[in-house]
């Protein structure tokens, strides 16, 4: 089933009742919306006037709704996650704690050789030459020890838009606030993804930061940013101003979790295909599985 994403741009009050998340807003008495708490993945409160009923959060949060919080920027800056996740999450966690700096190695190799894969698959979508990226994923060893995946994303980067001197920067020229704000949005899928299969977002397989609550979650998104770079590429080439994050760009970035992928030869909704991807880590960590399932972005 596809979760729905609510995004919330005005002053609003939530609430719930019988299992209905009750919208209300100041600027029109009259008007209330009500929505079945159990259809809903992901909850974007970017308006600083949003008040919440603590009953509403509990019920949010037990439906494992992603809750998400905006700065001052309107870009996402807090995921709200329950603090169980999975009813095995001690085991799993155990697992994951255990896992060893070899079997690390390998899985870090393998999200890489996919996401530059997948870089170059859509640099061949696009038209554009994709050898040299090919040959980055070809030459991915276990850790990453040659560090491809920095030189691809150097390359690809530089090569994506047809902007002048364009260079991926989170303080950059646009369109990297589509993809600070498109990313943020992935980031906060792939970390709802984790905790549904009882592993901690925190603790990485290559990104290890102690400032960082979602070192793993950055690891598994890797392979899915493309997907998030197809569609900012779409907004770039139809011409709109892309200098501000209006409420139309918005929406669009907002449907990433519904986009189609391709996983294990499958058409699937990309938050499914996180929760598969989150599953089958787990399955490497338990030692039942090899390799790490990952979507593949078509280019026919």
């Amino acid at each position: 089933m596809i979760k729905r994403t609510l995004f919330f741009g005005n002053p609003a009050y939530l609430s719930t009742k019988n299992e209905q998340l009750v919208v209300n807003f100041p600027d029109d008495d009259e008007k209330e919306v009500t929505t079945p708490i159990e259809d809903l993945g992901y909850v974007v409160l970017e308006h600083p006037q949003i008040t919440l009923t603590n009953g509403v959060l509990m019920k949010l949060v037990q439906n494992k709704t992603a809750v998400i919080t905006c700065d001052k920027q309107h870009l996402p800056c807090s995921f709200l996650q329950p603090l169980v996740g999975h009813s095995e999450q001690t085991e799993r966690m155990r697992y994951q704690l255990n896992a060893s700096i070899p079997l690390k190695k390998q899985l870090w190799q393998q999200t890489v050789v996919a996401k530059i894969d997948n870089q170059a698959n859509h640099f061949l979508l696009r038209e554009k030459n994709a050898l040299r990226l090919k040959r980055y994923a070809k030459g991915v060893k276990s850790g990453d020890l040659g560090n491809q995946e920095a030189l691809a994303a150097a390359f690809y980067f530089q090569n994506l838009f047809a902007i002048d001197g364009f260079s991926r920067n989170q303080k950059g020229v646009a369109p990297n606030n589509l993809l600070n704000y498109g990313y943020a949005i992935l980031r906060a899928v792939t970390a709802r993804a984790l905790v549904s299969s009882g592993l901690l977002p925190s603790v990485g397989i290559f990104h290890h930061n102690k400032y960082n609550a979602f070192c793993l979650a950055d690891d598994v998104m890797e392979p899915y940013r493309p997907f998030v770079d197809m569609l900012v590429y779409d907004i770039v080439e139809s011409g709109c101003n892309i200098e501000e994050l209006n409420t139309n760009i918005k929406s669009e970035l907002l449907m990433i979790p519904a986009m189609d992928v391709v996983i294990d030869g499958k058409r699937s909704p990309l938050m499914n295909a996180m929760s598969r991807t989150t599953s089958s880590l787990y399955e490497c960590f338990e030692g039942s599985r090899r390799k790490i399932l990952y979507p593949e972005l078509n280019y026919y």
